[in-house]
């Protein structure tokens, strides 16, 4: 369980997504879903828990019985900020010894379906099959995410927040990176910054320098940053309220040392342009992936593209919806989302401009507001 203070939700707010859990549920042919700790349970309760070997779970059926939290008695000090009499949510306590797992089956009597949170361990999932019997256990993510992935007006000025935050931090660059430091020292004053601006902690940080910014996924290293080096930023992470940051930009360490450097990047701020003026409800997820991907590959680097253009963005840095090609689903008010095409050229460098947007009733809205081109920092 967190130490920190908690930030739990209006309870009307709360029952009305146990509600809207309850009949997602039911239209899914699912009984129940077994939430475990994490963003869904937070989502839920208003409290994110955490799970180890002893059993925590939030027990929803999908009829009218009362749902329950299931938890170790030594461990409900932790629950207890969360409103549960006025949510309708037995608490329901355990001591070692005995079998929580027996506890929800006979809650539940004879399901024929159950949903269990996707970040469940297995040490809880396999004994939930032997309690359950023959009930057919699923995957609660699908149900769960058609509620997530619409965020509410509170949500969404939670994500503002947060971009707002994350930007201060990029505001600062020029204080960290310069000629003569390694990544994991700009890395070390980037995560302290992430923290003074408001964040609980770092979620991530990434800073790849020169031919290291041609790995997306890069994280930091010894190397030592040169003049004319490309860096890409990658940094974000949760505020107290639990939604996240999550914003790129790529700087050049005095004037870069390639020669295609400017080319290339305007190619790259095209197709974030473009990816972004195509987000409106309505839209594919999968046509905002290749309104990126038009102009990156008609200029000729459309290989050097490796990942999708964007991923949802809420309680979790990566939630549905995924920006990607084959994803059909269509786009609708509240929706949040990472818009980031890049270009990776190995070898050498790499680029990446990144945006959370949120779609609106009529189009769009960054939640990032830094400059987009290519900043050369003094050396």
């Amino acid at each position: 369980m967190s130490s920190r203070p908690p930030q739990t939700l209006d309870p009307a707010t709360l029952r009305a997504r146990l509600d809207r859990a309850r009949a997602a549920s039911a239209a899914a042919g699912t009984d129940a879903l077994l939430i475990a700790p994490g963003s869904d349970l937070r989502y839920l309760i208003g409290e994110a828990g955490g799970s180890l070997e002893r059993l925590t779970a939030l027990v929803l059926p999908a009829g009218d019985e009362a749902p329950a939290l299931v938890v170790p008695k030594l461990e409900a000090p932790g629950y207890a900020h969360v409103p549960a009499g006025e949510l309708g949510v037995e608490v329901v306590t355990w001591v070692d010894g005995e079998d929580p797992y027996r506890m929800v089956a006979d809650r539940l009597g004879k399901p024929r379906r159950v949903a269990v949170s996707d970040n469940t361990a297995a040490r809880h999932v396999l004994p939930f099959r032997a309690a359950l019997g023959d009930a057919e256990q699923t995957l609660a993510g699908p149900i769960v995410r058609e509620l997530r992935m619409r965020k509410d007006a509170a949500e969404i000025e939670a994500l503002r927040r947060a971009g707002a935050a994350i930007d201060r931090v990029h505001a600062r660059m020029g204080e960290w990176l310069r000629p003569g430091r390694t990544e994991a020292e700009v890395a070390d004053d980037i995560t302290a910054a992430i923290v003074a601006e408001g964040h609980t902690h770092a979620d991530f940080v990434i800073v790849g320098s020169g031919p290291n910014g041609a790995s997306p996924h890069h994280d930091v290293s010894g190397r030592v940053i040169e003049r004319g080096d490309i860096v890409v930023i990658d940094i974000g992470g949760p505020l107290p309220d639990g939604y996240n940051s999550d914003s790129t930009r790529t700087y050049a360490v005095g004037e870069p040392r390639d020669a295609d450097v400017a080319e290339t990047y305007a190619v790259l701020e095209r197709a974030q342009r473009a990816a972004v003026a195509a987000v409106r409800p309505g839209v594919g997820a999968q046509d905002v992936d290749a309104a990126a991907r038009e102009p990156i590959t008609e200029a000729g680097f459309g290989e050097f593209f490796i990942h999708r253009t964007g991923h949802g963005i809420g309680l979790d840095v990566h939630e549905e919806p995924y920006i990607v090609g084959g994803n059909d689903l269509p786009l609708e008010p509240g929706m949040a989302f990472s818009v980031e095409p890049g270009i990776y050229l190995p070898g050498r460098w790499g680029a990446r401009i990144e945006d959370i947007v949120v779609v609106t009733e009529d189009g769009v809205e960054a939640l990032n507001t830094r400059p987009h081109e290519l900043v050369v920092l003094e050396s």
